[in-house]
């Protein structure tokens, strides 16, 4: 299952559109505007792949434990798909699974969220179901430029052991396992509707089946715990962005530079209403 065709309908209606509202004010992203829908993704976009240009001292304190877990994941890969050995029947209940929770279910939340909340007049639904899918549609765009770019196979091409451009450029692509699209959607639309309903059940219930996808990918045999990794984190990284960026919802976290009586320091601040 891919994103391919919703990526292509987007993309179709950024022509003359960004220029023409660029400069108005911010309009709703809605069914009946989806001009300015296209729009708002591919401010994201922009926003999104120019963030390293961006980045500061206090984005080590997530960049050093990604570089970690993606290091000590890659150099695991191997072992732990084949120590999962090849068993059809449950690579393909759990391709299901990661289906179902992957794609269909988050596209079908956004979209019953939307039509709910717009029949009863819940704005605070509606647009969260409208970020939603706007964070799936970011994360599937840089989703597939990544793929391309990195260009390595998954468990079941090849030799087995996920290379990376395995020919260089003579039969480019030859594979598209890393990041998961699977786990960078689920992860994105489960970042956007924990921060807009920030009870600990939807919490559990988003986080949970994120998690469950994205452990899917690879006892279904489709991803390397890398993959999975890199995915979720992307994931979640667009979902905040999405969150941040298009909603009133402050940052769970926030770091902000302060001068103390021993010198310059660091200062945390968790925000208690998530």
């Amino acid at each position: 299952m891919s994103f391919r065709p919703l990526v292509i309908a987007v993309l179709l209606f950024i022509p003359g559109m960004v220029w023409g509202q660029s400069a108005s004010p911010q309009k709703e992203c809605l069914l009946s505007s989806l001009g300015t829908c296209a729009v708002h993704v591919v401010q994201d976009e922009i926003g999104i792949v120019s963030s390293p240009l961006r980045t500061s001292g206090k984005d080590l304190l997530w960049l050093v434990p990604f570089a970690a877990a993606t290091g000590v994941s890659l150099h695991y890969d191997v072992d732990a798909i084949q120590e999962l050995g090849v068993h059809p029947d449950r690579e393909d209940k759990f391709e299901k699974v990661s289906n179902i929770g992957g794609i269909y279910g988050p596209v079908a939340a956004a979209g019953v969220g939307y039509v709910v909340g717009a029949v009863k007049h819940d704005d605070y639904l509606r647009d969260t179901a409208v970020l939603s899918a706007e964070a799936m549609v970011d994360a599937t765009l840089l989703d597939q430029g990544l793929k391309y770019a990195i260009d390595r196979q998954d468990p079941k091409q090849g030799d087995g052991t996920g290379k990376f451009w395995p020919h260089g450029t003579k039969t480019w692509p030859d594979g598209q396992s890393m990041p998961s699209e699977h786990a960078i959607n689920v992860w994105a639309f489960a970042h956007v509707v924990a921060g807009r309903y920030n009870g600990i059940g939807t919490k559990l219930l988003v986080y949970s089946l994120a998690t469950t996808v994205s452990a899917s990918r690879v006892l279904a045999r489709e991803h390397f715990p890398s993959d999975v990794v890199v995915g979720s984190t992307f994931g979640y990284l667009i979902g905040g962005y999405v969150l941040h960026h298009r909603s009133d919802v402050a940052p769970l976290f926030s770091f902000n530079a302060v001068s103390t009586p021993n010198g310059k320091g660091i200062q945390v601040s968790y925000n208690f209403s998530h």
